[in-house]
């Protein structure tokens, strides 16, 4: 694991439930890669990690990540050990509680272990070029026209909405 990608995310959604769409920048030497998608009815939430887990699903060997995302509720659940005190309690919060999106927060983690990754935090809509550009790659797969069925949100069996509103 040497080589450095620097990964920015950010997330969007229209109405939360509503339509959604995530935007990618990666970096790493003198390369760049952008990546988006969108789905029919979301949460911004789950455009957030899904964000995150497409810019590392993305890598084609081990590496080095600094992955910067505007989200509180993925820079917090990661870095402070929520997400994995949630998996390790069978995706429960408490005891009758069942986390949101547990199949989000499985896969990022699971991708986190393939790589050494740092999340940081940084603050939305403040100028930031690249998460300008994520937003802006975010919002315009939100509104593209035909958009796919988020599997994990509109399936019964899962619980319905975010952990908690930011």
């Amino acid at each position: 694991m040497s080589e450095l990608v620097e990964i920015y995310t950010d997330g969007a959604c229209k109405g939360n439930p509503g339509p959604g769409g995530y935007g990618v920048v990666l970096i790493s030497n003198d390369r760049k890669k952008e990546l988006s998608g969108g789905f029919r009815k979301t949460t911004n939430n789950r455009m957030e990690l899904l964000a995150c887990i497409v810019g590392l699903r993305s890598l084609k060997k081990p590496c080095v990540v600094v992955l910067t995302s505007d989200s509180k509720y993925v820079v917090n659940a990661v870095e402070k050990g929520w997400a994995k005190k949630w998996r390790s309690n069978g995706w429960k919060l408490s005891p009758s509680k069942p986390a949101k999106n547990p199949d989000l927060w499985a896969e990022l983690l699971d991708l986190c272990d393939e790589h050494k990754v740092e999340f940081k935090w940084v603050k939305g809509h403040n100028n930031h070029p690249e998460n300008e550009r994520c937003d802006e790659l975010a919002v315009a797969a939100s509104n593209e026209k035909e958009l796919p069925v988020d599997e994990g949100f509109e399936n019964p069996g899962q619980p319905e909405g975010d952990l908690f509103s930011l």
